[in-house]
């Protein structure tokens, strides 16, 4: 049966029309098969994780329409159900839904900044969020912010990543190398599967990239984590920021 669902903001998107599913099976890294109203179909899958303990056969998932005739798929998916919580798999608006929390001052550590951009460039590299104040004309209390988005969950520990990431680290070699020139640099991991209470990197699944991860650590780029609350309304960052253990 189609369930359409209310109208709500995320990351500055307007999302409509939720339209509730079955999980089938994962066509490839990009494509998934649900079932709609009894007739299979194919939805765009918004994140290239990998996602097995999440994308079950008989999975209950919400789809994101579109209208858009150019696309060779009507749907994304964008909720998926799980261990009875509510799962957001828009993996690319993870830094929408960051600054959003910014700008509604929900981030205690990332407060005070009259400059808030998404996708800044420095450099050769691309940063998600970039803050700073100004003072006669002149930006200074500059930050970069990489937001990880974050679904794997074991013993109630969010872990990222859940697949290999060369992307990953090279991120967190670019901020290593921002924070060497003195400019404050932050990864943000962004749990989204609200079951998850702690963070740790995933050491078994891709130990470089959890090396890379202390060493930014230890040369003084932030760690900061904080989780979402997902309802069929909205998804929101809540509460404080939580706690996180680097170590094997």
């Amino acid at each position: 049966m189609i369930c359409f669902l209310n109208i709500f903001l995320l990351g500055g998107i307007i999302i409509t029309d939720l339209v509730k599913a079955v999980f089938r099976n994962r066509a490839n890294r990009f494509i998934a098969e649900v079932e709609v109203d009894g007739k299979l179909e194919r939805a765009h899958l918004p994140n290239t994780g990998r996602c097995k303990e999440l994308l079950i056969d008989g999975a209950t998932v919400y789809l994101l329409p579109s209208d858009n005739p150019n696309r060779k798929t009507r749907y994304s998916l964008f909720l998926v159900e799980n261990n009875g919580a509510l799962v957001a798999m828009y993996s690319q608006q993870a830094s929408g839904i960051v600054i959003d929390a910014i700008k509604k001052n929900k981030i205690a550590e990332l407060s005070g900044y009259s400059v808030i951009e998404a996708e800044k460039t420095i450099d050769n590299s691309r940063i998600d969020i970039y803050l700073a104040n100004e003072e006669n004309g002149i930006l200074v209390d500059e930050t970069y912010v990489e937001v990880k988005s974050v679904t794997l969950i074991k013993d109630g520990k969010a872990q990222f990543p859940d697949a290999p990431t060369e992307r990953g680290r090279k991120h967190l070699r670019e901020l290593i190398g921002l924070k060497k020139r003195g400019i404050r640099a932050v990864v943000f991991f962004l749990i989204e599967h609200p079951n998850g209470n702690s963070f740790r990197p995933n050491w078994e699944n891709d130990p470089e990239f959890s090396k890379t991860l202390n060493e930014a650590y230890d040369a003084g780029v932030e760690i900061i984590v904080y989780k979402t609350e997902n309802t069929l309304e909205s998804i929101e960052v809540t509460g404080e920021a939580l706690d996180f253990d680097l170590s094997l």
